[in-house]
């Protein structure tokens, strides 16, 4: 089974209507052999907060050393996005596998009239995903119910409710203790539970609970109602420190923490709070290594807090004019939005609305800011609201409309073209439109090389077009050819005008509403220019595709003064042609010196023999990444680094700005002290994960590493399951890449780096290294580290041999358009650079 089948098999399911109990699921699960047997489970309910405090919890215990499994909903823009391992999506292989498993079992049920909702069978998925995975335990966000939530099939370790509002009122009950009743049914004896529900609410959970027999544990903070002064854990919102996180202050009955998270708003800070008290229960109730002594290791919890990025949860993408993207889909949430909307100061509200058409219209409305603009727009999805009646419904609250169109890109659009860059755009309703309108920032158009038809054949089929639409193709992509990924509306215009004007393009045979498909073009530079001017005046956002296919291709607008595309304001090695980076490890534990330069002097001598050699930066490293490696103290770090970086400043190619210094780092104050030091760039192999690190580069204006790394050190342990690693990369990079321009670093001053080592297989390392190629789809400069790294043993190469081999991985790189490599023999490497550059532009040989 192709995923695009199982897919449309799962999308299909939603048409079946949602049945309260368990009894499903678990004769799905029974049919499976019951994987989640061996497998923890913490189940987090709640009205709204449910998402965002199972993926802090997730993160949490990730930070203490667990494998672990997260399963919320919806997605954002795939299905695969509901269950993730260790921060990484399924893979559509592995959704197809589980599809063909039970899709029999499930046509047999729906025959005898007992079918599953779309909601039971990927719930099953999740779990079977979890025990095939092997995790230490797994994180789920229940749907909207309690007891019969499919969720509800396991036993899990800790329960959780966030909150409790109107909600769902013709399932869940017509009150709020009616629905706290059914939402705190998944308290079960034994079982802890943590709730920050306050008033009426926390009544009705406090009572089930008691019978129950469980353990309650309570937290309050600035998003409760009436804050309790007896609560277990205390919850402050210090206030933001950016755009797009916050400082907030934790207190239980003898811990407390100070931490940031990339997560804006009061109600954030008791989400926090929540996750907090959940993983220290885990930490007492699961049988795990990391938690030998049964507590909960301070640094995994502010760690975990830092990193737990939720898109689409009130994510700022721009600040001027400030553009704000969020969920909010009832009227409890969008209430909680204008309150955070409130705390930040802008002139006009241009408030772009979607939702579906179940959902209590008026109500949101009234909850939200007041807007000084409205566009109403629809989803491509069945189930959204007419933008005519969301229209009307502002217009009965008081408010004019501006526009009532169909694309939620092209109201976005028109949102941004009309506000000031003291205004707000504030786009919400739906995390469906919310998907849409992240496509506008993420959407990439990736360069394929499809040299042969057997390529041709691979790159479709990873397209999942249709065996058909593989054979009518594979011949036929004998030009530029791209990929990238749209709305299914988007899609079907597309392919009928590039083939309108001669060129070719295929579509992934998905037709359910709600995910985006892939297209693969192809044409002649002189076919894509004709089609991307055809893009400009059609409706469903289609202007914004071809905005950055014209982009992403170099098809050159004029600008505002006759000339035409942009130049990098500032020139780096790196801006023409492929600079050479030299590794100075001043540590006494490197994977491949042992310590040679670990000697301030031998430091030194080693930046010296570099540039002599021909490095044009020079990246000094104080803390080994490599797997099984003891993390370096701060302080520590600095002493080894700051002096050699010092002492660079002192060498005559540095001093005069030929060559750059560069510090390989996780950690901000390192990289403040070595930028005040003298660094010219910062390595982060974390790839600015940490927020603190993205606003020491924001400061500072320097270029920056961003890595493509799950965790760091290397855990050899953690396997990933890649669908394809360079696409996956690719989508991760560009995550990563939102949040650096959303902190104030422009995308041209990021140097982009696949993670070679990091978390892939030698087979998937090689596969990085010959489709370097395919990372100009994010618009930098592509780093490639590769020297002697332990992929290279793959060739049956001995540690000592790996010299040679990482020169030929050099020449590949280069030959793929690398812009910087970064390597360990400085002199062998950049001959085979300038061999590389001369055997593509023979005028850069000398003549005598």
């Amino acid at each position: 089974m192709r995923y695009h089948e199982a897919a449309n098999f799962l999308f299909d399911l939603r048409r079946f209507s949602v049945k309260p109990g368990t009894e499903s699921v678990e004769a799905l699960l029974d049919h499976l052999g019951n994987p989640g047997e061996d497998v923890d489970f913490l189940q987090i309910a709640g009205s709204n907060g449910k998402g965002s405090t199972a993926r802090m919890t997730e993160s949490i215990l990730r930070e203490a050393g667990l494998s672990v499994g997260l399963y919320t909903s919806p997605h954002l823009t795939d299905l695969s996005e509901r269950v993730r391992v260790d921060g990484h999506p399924m893979s559509d292989d592995a959704i197809a596998e589980f599809v063909a498993e039970v899709k029999p079992w499930l046509v047999d049920r729906a025959a005898d009239g007992n079918p599953l909702t779309f909601f039971e069978v990927v719930t099953a998925m999740g779990i079977w995903q979890f025990a095939r995975r092997d995790v230490d335990v797994a994180v789920l966000e229940v749907g909207m119910g309690g007891e019969y939530d499919a969720t509800s099939a396991v036993d899990p370790a800790v329960t959780a409710i966030t909150n409790v509002s109107l909600e769902h009122t013709s399932v869940l009950g017509d009150t709020i203790e009616e629905i706290a009743r059914t939402k705190a049914a998944i308290a079960a004896g034994g079982t802890p539970m943590v709730t920050a529900c306050g008033g009426e609410a926390l009544d009705v959970v406090s009572e089930i609970v008691a019978d129950a027999g469980s353990d309650l544990t309570t937290v309050d903070g600035p998003g409760v109602v009436d804050p309790r002064t007896d609560a277990d854990v205390h919850a402050n919102y210090e206030g933001r420190l950016s755009p797009s996180d916050a400082s907030i202050a934790l207190h239980g009955p003898d811990w407390d923490y100070d931490a940031r998270i990339p997560l804006v708003g009061e109600f954030q800070a008791t989400n926090a709070g929540v996750a907090v008290a959940v993983a220290r229960r885990a930490a007492e109730e699961l049988d795990a290594d990391a938690f030998a002594d049964g507590s909960l290791p301070d640094d995994a919890a502010r760690d975990g807090l830092a990193r737990a990025h939720w898109p689409g949860r009130f994510e700022v993408l721009g600040t001027e004019p400030y553009v704000v993207l969020d969920g909010a889909h009832n009227p409890a949430a969008c209430a909680t939005l204008s309150d955070t909307l409130s705390t930040y100061e802008y002139d006009d509200l241009h408030l772009v609305f979607a939702a579906m058409h179940d959902k209590d219209h008026a109500g949101s409305v009234e909850g939200l800011p007041t807007p000084d603009a409205v566009y109403t727009c629809e989803p491509d999805l069945e189930r959204a609201e007419d933008p005519d009646v969301l229209a009307t419904v502002f217009e009965e609250a008081g408010v004019d409309v501006v526009h009532a169109g169909a694309s939620v890109q092209g109201a976005l659009r028109r949102a941004r073209e009309r506000a000031g860059p003291d205004d707000c755009v504030l786009l919400t309703g739906s995390l469906f439109a919310v998907a849409e309108a992240r496509a506008t920032y993420t959407r990439q158009f990736v360069p394929k090389d499809v040299g042969a038809i057997d390529e041709a054949a691979a790159t479709l089929d990873d397209a999942d077009v249709s065996p058909p639409g593989i054979r009518r193709m594979r011949g036929k992509l004998d030009h530029r050819v791209v990929k990238t990924r749209l709305e299914p509306r988007q899609a079907n215009y597309c392919k009928q005008q590039l083939l309108a004007l001669g060129g070719e393009c295929a579509v992934s045979g998905i037709d359910a509403g709600g995910e985006l498909v892939d297209v693969v073009m192809a044409a002649t530079m002189s076919e894509f220019q004709q089609f991307v001017d055809a893009l400009d005046d059609q409706p469903y956002g289609l202007p914004e595709v071809g905005e950055r296919l014209r982009r992403e291709l170099g098809i050159r607008v004029a600008d505002d003064e006759g000339g035409s595309g942009t130049k990098r304001a500032t020139e780096y090695p790196w801006t023409d042609g492929t600079a050479i980076m030299g590794i100075l490890n001043v540590t006494p534990d490197s994977f491949h010196d042992g310590g040679r330069h670990e000697a301030f002097e031998d430091a030194v001598v080693g930046v010296e023999r570099m540039v002599e050699a021909g490095a044009d930066v020079i990246d000094v490293g104080g803390e080994s990444t490599r797997p099984g490696a003891e993390v370096v103290p701060v302080e520590e770090e600095i002493e080894r680094v700051v002096p050699v970086v010092e002492a660079t400043q002192e060498v005559d190619a540095v001093a005069a700005d030929e060559v750059l210094v560069s510090v390989d780092t996780r950690k901000p104050e390192v990289a403040a002290a070595a930028l005040e030091a003298g660094a010219d760039v910062i390595n982060d192999v974390t790839g600015l994960e940490n927020p603190e690190m993205r606003e020491v580069v924001a400061e500072h204006g320097c270029p920056v590493v961003v890595m493509h790394s799950l965790e760091a050190p290397v855990n050899p342990d953690h396997e990933i399951e890649y669908e394809d690693v360079v696409e996956d990369v690719l989508a991760v990079l560009e995550e990563r890449l939102l949040l650096a321009e959303t902190a104030g670093i422009p995308r041209e001053n990021v140097i982009v780096d696949p993670g070679l080592g990091f978390g892939k297989s030698p087979a998937e390392d090689f596969e990085l290294l010959g489709r370097v190629d395919e990372f100009a789809a994010l618009g930098c400069p592509v780093l490639v580290g590769h020297s002697h790294k332990s992929f290279l043993g793959g060739l049956d190469c001995d540690p000592a041999e790996r010299k040679h081999a990482t020169v030929a991985g050099t020449a590949v790189a280069v030959e793929h358009g690398a812009d910087i490599v970064r390597v360990h023999d400085v002199a062998e490497n950049r001959a085979a650079v300038d061999v590389v550059e001369a055997a593509t532009d023979p005028e850069l040989v000398e003549q005598d």
